[in-house]
């Protein structure tokens, strides 16, 4: 099959999914978990998870809010040398305007990588929920108009590769941070 096959097929699939256009509760649906994958909303949810919680919770949202930061760099590099142009669309202009390349999926790195390193962290509960919700933010992205099934299916194995990447070198990491910020700030991190 050849490669302009493969994007045809690519952008027949992603156009298939789409409900951006079409009012209703599968649009309505699609929204909310598209946005519920935006990086501002986790950054938020983790600094107040740190701020609020416990010694578990403050490591664990100090784990994710690191390396979902690490991951939007990786990511922002990826779209700007591949700089695939996002299908055409009225829904989501704040995407297009503020960030017009789509592969790979931003929103989908992020929802697995957040989904695996639940599933390394735990609790359990919580790591099966981030497991259903990670692959319908993924479809949302799809549905909405904003990516191509490619573009998604990227941004999920960019996700997975760093956590298996880095999930190793996290306690090195993480206890030098921790040591430096008790050092020179007086502020451990949990």
């Amino acid at each position: 099959m050849s490669w302009q096959k493969l994007l045809e097929l690519d952008r027949d699939w992603s156009y298939a999914l789409r409900v951006a256009e079409k009012p209703g509760t599968r649009r309505t649906l699609a929204m909310v978990f598209a946005h519920s994958g935006d990086s501002w909303f986790w950054g938020i949810a983790m600094l107040l998870l740190w701020l609020a919680g416990n010694t578990f919770w403050k490591q664990w949202a100090v784990y994710e809010l690191f390396w979902i930061s690490v991951l939007a760099a990786l990511v922002m590099t990826l779209k700007f040398i591949i700089r695939r142009r996002r299908p055409e669309g009225e829904w989501g202009a704040i995407y297009r305007n503020t960030d017009p390349h789509s592969f790979p999926s931003g929103h989908a790195a992020r929802a697995f990588l957040i989904a695996a390193l639940a599933g390394l962290l735990g609790p359990s509960e919580l790591a099966i929920t981030l497991w259903v919700w990670a692959p319908l933010v993924a479809l949302a992205r799809v549905a909405m108009g904003v990516h191509y099934v490619s573009d998604i299916v990227a941004g999920a194995i960019v996700g997975l590769l760093v956590v298996g990447i880095v999930w190793p070198l996290s306690p090195q990491i993480f206890d030098t941070i921790n040591n430096w910020t008790v050092n020179l700030l007086r502020l451990p991190l949990w």
